[in-house]
């Protein structure tokens, strides 16, 4: 009876110190999970842009708004969502819609170079009853360069894709860029 009872007890002590352990280890586990977490959010920045320009007939609205994950001083890489709507009375009113990946590199502190890949769904309804709608993808890839100061960033990009049937009207546009 003393072998089974020592037995029982070792068994015991055995499984005690195996769930010991797991706890520990269980523990431990989500601790450096939860720290990765937050040293993620820690290096994300929220910014975007907004539009609204007004004249007589014209109307043009957009909002544009953008994250970023700096991997350090020198590299961030984020995505982007864009809408707008543009209206010229008794002619067209338009809508688009789409999405950017954005690449920033600051060689130096006051200089931020960036490449930025943009799809846009643009759809446009003429007045004229004889002209035709027209729903397509635009594809645009901007180069660009800025001084940097604090959270913003004033340059100019280019549309290396442009053509003559290019939504914009000019390949190259100033730009100001925020992250908060």
């Amino acid at each position: 009876m003393r072998k089974n009872n020592s037995y029982t007890i070792s068994k015991s002590v055995f499984i005690t110190i195996i769930a010991l352990i797991t706890n520990t280890l269980h523990a431990q586990q989500q601790t450096i999970t939860t720290n990765s977490s937050s040293d993620f959010w820690k290096n994300v920045q929220f910014g975007g842009g907004i539009g609204l320009g007004f004249s007589t007939g014209y109307t043009n609205i957009s909002s544009s708004p953008s994250a970023i994950y700096n991997f350090n001083e020198y590299a961030a890489l984020g995505l982007g969502a864009q809408y707008t709507y543009i209206k010229q009375k008794n002619f067209y009113n338009a809508n688009l819609y789409g999405g950017s990946v954005i690449g920033l590199l600051n060689p130096f502190p006051q200089i931020q170079l960036s490449a930025e890949l943009e799809q846009l769904r643009v759809n446009v309804n003429f007045d004229d009853a004889n002209s035709n709608s027209q729903d397509f993808w635009n594809t645009g890839l901007f180069l660009g360069a800025g001084y940097r100061s604090g959270y913003a960033t004033i340059g100019a990009r280019y549309n290396v894709l442009s053509d003559k049937n290019n939504i914009y009207g000019s390949a190259f546009m100033p730009f100001v860029r925020v992250y908060f």
